[in-house]
């Protein structure tokens, strides 16, 4: 199938430049920098009572009240107001000088070439026009107090190694199919089995070793992942860096490949470098009256960031993580369209099929760590998967019916997470659809999604698949010099933004495929619970 996409349907990850705003409070906190925006106090409230300056009052004329002003309360009135006026007219500019949001919106005025990360031709380009369709931007109440992420030292009240049981409001329930797909996997005492009982050699858990090595190689000193690799130790000697500006995305991304191996900032041998980048996630959080925002300008960079803190608090109950992947959840709850039901780059625009599948693993993430996950939101998940299906399902577009392989690809994935049974007839003709393109050689984000998609349907349409994903991922992994363990995928336009950093978060992923995520269906689902 020739497939073209207009350049608004290639957006990958979190997309969109930030420019920092504010003065910066460049003191280290237990040896990690902190480049917290430090703000103003409030203006004073309307509530506040204000004191008035001291009035004679004469009632001897025509029995009214009559002021008699004498010299030194004119003095006084004079002053209380002039000073009044100016603090107003301070907190006005300086308030006027934080607001972020006409930055992030102006970042979108100018053409994009973002979407040409999901297929294999080039977008055409399109200027967007891009609005708050909810009203106005959320306002900030006030600077997130930074949760306390513990340390290797600490000992957190946590339960079993991933599987926290979840409360009462389920991602699925309305669905009656029995929740699966969790973290299970991810114990070392697990992780081995579903190695080998799916198809994962020890080639691949080379690969799967190697690959983290290089991400903890590459982060930087305050504790954050950066596109651009080379602003890391590196310094050059790794080629293709990204130009995404987005650090929320890339420290994100970089984390999750961490948690999907079973290293938390509790147990592992990359407890500091999880911690660090957790640390700095929290430090990049605004708390605003619809939840915590960590976008940076996009949905993609807070939907990965949801997905981090959400895995990061579900594998160790810390408790310093909870409210702070809560309102990570509730931001995506609040930036949904009402309308469509979908998510795309800013909140409440009509959705996309891409991002709208981070911000939905996002929400399972958090179900599966017990945080509280409206299922009304989950209906409109369902309602913009209607809009955007072809054959009924088997296939989806972007932000249309047009077909593409890896909105297929990410679909399919959504329609399993929201309820669909192995026997529905439109999802067993997507996954033999996914099964005659089988995996790419060039565009990783496909993979990522298509294996997933492959996995949890098993059988031997994902013994095919597998053996050519794992040794395509295996042959293609660099062996030499200081980009030794990474990948990199020259026809993957995603790697024009995201750069090395990112194809080798994906495709490190992309191998922890056997136990990142319990399967869908089968006897073994049914069994692991979360």
């Amino acid at each position: 199938m020739s497939e073209t996409l207009s350049q608004s349907e290639s957006a990958d990850i979190a997309m969109a430049a930030v420019r920092p705003v504010g003065v910066l409070d460049t003191s280290g906190t237990e040896g990690v920098k902190s480049n917290r925006v430090l703000e103003l106090p409030p203006p004073p409230k309307a509530s506040d009572e204000l004191r008035l300056p001291h009035i004679k009052v004469d009632t001897a004329r025509d029995g009214r009240w009559w002021p008699r002003w004498t010299p030194s309360s004119c003095m006084v009135s004079f002053l209380f107001h002039f000073c009044l006026l100016m603090i107003l007219g301070f907190w006005i500019d300086t308030s006027l000088s934080q607001q972020q949001y006409g930055d992030l919106l102006a970042g979108f005025n100018m053409p994009v070439s973002l979407d040409s990360v999901f297929d294999d031709e080039l977008p055409e380009t399109v200027s967007l026009e891009l609005g708050h369709i909810n009203g106005d931007p959320p306002e900030l109440d006030e600077r997130f107090d930074v949760p306390k992420v513990a340390g290797p030292d600490d000992n957190p009240r946590r339960t079993a190694f991933g599987l926290k049981q979840a409360e009462l409001t389920n991602l699925l329930t309305f669905t009656g199919v029995v929740t699966r797909g969790g973290l299970k996997g991810r114990n070392p005492a697990k992780r081995e089995s579903l190695l080998r009982s799916g198809g994962g050699t020890r080639q691949s858990e080379r690969a799967v070793r190697r690959g983290l090595r290089w991400i903890a190689a590459h982060q930087l000193d305050d504790g954050s992942w950066n596109f651009n690799h080379n602003k890391s130790i590196c310094r050059g000697q790794c080629r293709n860096p990204g130009t995404e500006p987005s650090t929320t995305a890339a420290t994100a991304m970089a984390l999750l490949p961490f948690l999907g191996a079973g290293q938390t900032h509790i147990e592992g041998d990359y407890q500091d470098n999880v911690r660090r980048g957790l640390y700095y996630l929290s430090k990049r959080a605004r708390l605003t009256t619809n939840g915590t925002d960590l976008r940076e300008g996009t949905m993609y960079g807070h939907g990965l960031a949801t997905i981090a803190l959400c895995e990061a608090y579900a594998m160790t109950d810390d408790p310093g993580l909870k409210d702070f992947a809560q309102g990570a959840i509730d931001f995506i709850v609040y930036a949904q369209d009402v309308r469509g039901g979908g998510w795309r780059y800013m909140p409440g625009e009509p959705g996309d099929t891409t991002v709208t599948g981070w911000q939905l693993m996002g929400l399972k993430s958090g179900q599966m760590a017990g945080l509280s996950v409206p299922s009304p939101t989950i209906f409109q998940v369902r309602r913009f998967l209607d809009g955007v299906q072809y054959d009924d399902g088997s296939q989806y577009g972007y932000m249309g019916p047009q077909p593409r392989k890896t909105t297929t690809a990410v679909g399919l994935l959504c329609r399993m997470y929201t309820g669909w049974r192995r026997n529905h007839p439109a999802l067993q003709r997507g996954v033999v659809y996914l099964s005659n393109l089988g995996p790419s050689q060039e565009n990783i984000y496909y993979n990522y999604y298509a294996t997933q998609v492959m996995h949890h349907w098993g059988d031997q349409l994902w013994k095919r698949w597998n053996a050519k994903m794992r040794n395509h991922l295996i042959d293609t992994q660099a062996a030499k010099g200081h980009e030794s363990g990474s990948w990199y995928f020259n026809r993957d336009f995603g790697s024009r933004r995201g750069g090395r950093l990112y194809c080798t978060a994906m495709a490190v992923m992309t191998l922890e495929v056997y136990y990142r995520y319990m399967p869908l269906y089968g006897s073994e689902s049914v069994e692991s619970g979360f």
